[in-house]
């Protein structure tokens, strides 16, 4: 079994930082992508950043500049550190990860998520 464990959210001011953290444990083989997704309600959960296999990193448009991935492969963790937030990065965050399991066994993986509000 593959588990995703998220820390690091929380509540801070509009202008803060925060850092998120999403470890995975078990049976790892082998790391694919690594992703976080925001959510709020009554929007569609959205893709705020990856970090794809030969260091590729991809961001939202509303995030740039602003958050930063980062992966760790001898850990299994990847980070997201974020950085002059604003309001209206309050969301639920969900670290989501493609993980081997076996040299031809692989599967997608959802963290619980972890709240980030940010006052104004």
């Amino acid at each position: 079994q593959v588990q995703l464990v998220e820390s690091g959210g929380g509540l801070v001011q509009a202008g803060g930082s925060l850092r998120l953290a999403c470890k995975a444990s078990g049976s790892v083989f082998r790391l694919g992508y690594m992703r976080w997704f925001r959510q709020t309600p009554g929007k569609q959960r959205e893709l705020v950043a990856a970090a794809y296999s030969h260091t590729n990193t991809d961001y939202a448009d509303s995030v740039k500049g602003r958050f930063t991935i980062s992966r760790d492969n001898v850990k299994n963790t990847v980070y997201l550190q974020m950085s002059s937030l604003k309001p209206e990065d309050t969301a639920v965050y969900y670290c989501n990860a493609h993980i081997a399991t076996a040299e031809y066994t692989s599967a997608d993986y959802w963290g619980q998520g972890t709240q980030v509000t940010v006052s104004s």
